[in-house]
């Protein structure tokens, strides 16, 4: 008996010591939440907010002058159609509506001739003829591509009949995958892309072609670039990302729903009659986006946890506040109604600058931004998205009409010095993400949209000044090479090389959901070491649970001179916890980690998170899978649903996915 007591104040002993030594949170260790919604934050309601349902608040838009109706956002009317503007190429040969369909039928008889036939063999060969015959059609009689889309999708059983008309319609991507069909090479490498991204059956997935740097940069890169040196003085930075606010969200519908997104009111459990099988709670579930009722409690958690408004601090935001309906669902009203509520949640929650870029749920339909160099109205037919992101942002005094003027230009993304002197430049990584199919129109070109070049100009005027700068994206460049498409991530390494690591500090991405972090290094990654680690890439925690993750943000520690982060700080809530919350409480925000203190390199206290750092923790988990096992918990906020990694081939796919800071070199990783 003895012997275990001492045993017990042993264990106490040791656990004082380790607590003694760790540093001082920069606020308190947990918080919970007042239960339900504060009303306070809006004026008037369609429905009050109760423990019992999400409130429907009066949402009015300054930037449009405008009040959102009900039927917006009513969970129990959900659209399966929307009204908005549809954009088709000109005919080349308009021809009359009897000549037109004849045309229309020979079109589908030829398509189901490549696919049924002998004439032609290989599933990547007769995907290539039948998008030459889609091309025809595109270029003669554009608007009634979409219906011709939607048979075939039917008649050879490619998708279920609802998810062809869901997908190929006019009003989803219909109208899109026509501009794709018209303008794309579709019997060269376009091609190749468009039937690898509609099945891996199709065509084999594409490589990076080489790519011509000479001329790319202004300017050669200064001999012996170097960090500047630290200041000693830290500054806080909260990093949120992933919001997916979802206002049509219905408490006590089914949160375990089969397809789609749960926790909606048109969704069922399988094998359920009709009856609900786990019904979502106030709070959120996993397969569910953001409750008003979470959203909330979230922003609530940010300052007692973080510090951040007690003394001068900024925010990023790396995109995504839409919910992640389906391309029927999904419309400009609802994108700018997203925007609009969750950029005001920001502004009333961190009373510093949030300094915003949009992701891939930012647009409508999802993922898809054209650039400018498609002719007529189609190059700018998605500038009211970038019109009303650009004056909400100057509105809430994040940037000025400069950064703005460049944001209406620029597709959202713009450049600002914030008043630290970091210089922070904002890209749209929609233009390097394989779902924006818009991106298939000329794949040989990186930089079709001009996002690079513009980002190019901004970091070498930073710099020509002596600037340091974060870049914000969404889509992550690297990791494990799913998202992003190759040439232009490969030209974003080489630009963040020729930048590095004198200019660029830190580049900052979402996208995931998840606690991720990776290395760009020297020389496209060639060699991997800590002597040619350059920047490092962090990918903020979402708010969001969907998918089977918890909820969180991160704060970072920066020096105000290197503007390097010397820790960073996640926090989350336990989703799992929600369903049994009592009525008289809210969620629980509490800490989960230090980044320094999590995992131990024997890093020195007075160097930055670097990618030297990051490095060495790679070369760490090499031969410690506890660490690994670590990291992986953390890579999903301590969800009980999240997987383990304990084999060996996960732990070498772990490595090197945070050795990959681009697809090409993602996309070589093994997979485990």
């Amino acid at each position: 008996m003895l012997s275990q007591t001492l045993f017990i104040l042993v264990l106490a002993l040791i656990a004082c010591l380790i607590t003694a030594q760790q540093a001082p949170l920069p606020g308190s260790a947990s918080y919970e939440a007042p239960p339900g919604f504060p009303t306070s934050l809006y004026s008037s309601y369609y429905v009050p907010a109760s423990p019992t349902q999400e409130p429907q608040p009066v949402v009015y838009d300054e930037a449009l002058n405008e009040t959102y109706p009900l039927n917006l956002t009513d969970p129990k009317n959900i659209p399966n159609i929307t009204s908005d503007p549809v954009y088709f190429p000109p005919s080349v040969d308009p021809s009359s509506n009897s000549s037109t369909q004849a045309f229309l039928q020979s079109a589908y008889q030829q398509v189901q001739e490549i696919i049924t036939g002998r004439s032609i063999s290989g599933n990547c060969s007769k995907c290539v003829a039948a998008l030459n015959v889609g091309k025809a059609v595109a270029q003669v009689a554009p608007q009634a591509l979409p219906e011709l889309f939607i048979t075939l999708c039917e008649a050879t059983g490619f998708a279920s009949n609802s998810s062809c008309q869901v997908t190929y319609s006019a009003e989803a991507l219909g109208s899109v995958w026509t501009q794709v069909l018209a303008y794309a090479d579709v019997s060269g490498q376009d091609g190749l892309y468009i039937c690898a991204s509609l099945s891996s059956t199709f065509c084999p997935a594409q490589s990076a072609n080489a790519l011509n740097t000479t001329g790319l940069f202004p300017k050669p890169k200064p001999a012996n670039a170097t960090a500047p040196k630290p200041s000693g003085k830290r500054v806080k930075a909260v990093h949120l990302s992933d919001l997916h606010l979802d206002p049509r969200y219905f408490v006590s519908s089914e949160a375990n729903c089969t397809s789609g997104l749960c926790c909606r009111t048109n969704v069922k459990a399988a094998g359920s009659n009709g009856s609900i099988a786990l019904p979502a709670s106030l709070y959120g579930a996993f397969k569910c986006d953001s409750p008003y009722d979470l959203l909330a409690a979230a922003m609530e958690a940010i300052d007692p946890l973080t510090g951040i408004n007690a003394e001068k601090g900024f925010g990023i935001y790396t995109g995504d506040s839409t919910a992640h309906d389906p391309a029927n669902q999904i419309s400009r009203a609802f994108e700018e109604y997203s925007e609009n509520t969750v950029y005001n949640f920001m502004k009333s929650y961190i009373k510093w600058p949030v300094y915003a870029t949009l992701g891939n749920h930012d647009t409508s339909p999802v993922a898809i931004d054209s650039p400018h160099t498609l002719p007529g109205q189609l190059g700018g037919q998605y500038t009211w998205n970038y019109d009303h992101v650009a004056s909400l942002w100057q509105d809430d005094g994040w940037i000025d009409s400069d950064a703005a003027a460049q944001a209406r230009i620029h597709y959202g993304a713009y450049a600002t010095v914030n008043s630290f002197g970091l210089k922070i430049i904002t890209l749209n990584t929609d233009f390097w993400y394989r779902s924006n199919i818009l991106n298939f129109i000329n794949t040989t070109n990186p930089d079709v949209s001009g996002m690079q070049k513009f980002l190019i100009e901004e970091l070498q005027a930073a710099e020509d000044a002596g600037q340091r700068v974060w870049i914000l994206g969404h889509v992550l460049s690297g990791w494990d090479g799913t998202n992003p498409l190759p040439n232009p991530t490969n030209l974003f390494y080489q630009i963040v090389d020729r930048y590095s690591p004198h200019v660029i500090a830190n580049v900052m991405f979402g996208h995931t959901h998840e606690d991720e972090n990776f290395i760009f290094y020297s020389n496209n990654g060639t060699v991997q070491s800590a002597d040619t680690a350059l920047t490092p890439g962090w990918m903020g925690p979402s708010v969001t649970p969907l998918n089977n993750l918890n909820s969180g943000f991160r704060l970072y520690s920066v020096d105000t001179s290197t503007f390097d982060i010397y820790d960073a700080y996640t926090f989350y809530a336990n989703v799992n916890s929600f369903a049994t919350l009592p009525s008289s409480s809210g969620p629980i925000y509490q800490f989960e980690y230090s980044t320094r203190e999590a995992y131990p390199i024997g890093w020195p206290a007075d160097a930055p998170l670097n990618a030297t750092y990051w490095h060495r923790v790679t070369e760490a988990m090499e031969t410690n899978r506890t660490m690994v096992s670590l990291y992986n918990t953390y890579q999903g906020k301590s969800s009980v649903l999240s997987p383990n990694c304990t084999s060996d081939a996960c732990a070498a796919a772990k490595i090197c996915y945070m050795r990959s800071g681009s697809q090409p070199l993602g996309i070589q990783c093994p997979q485990g």
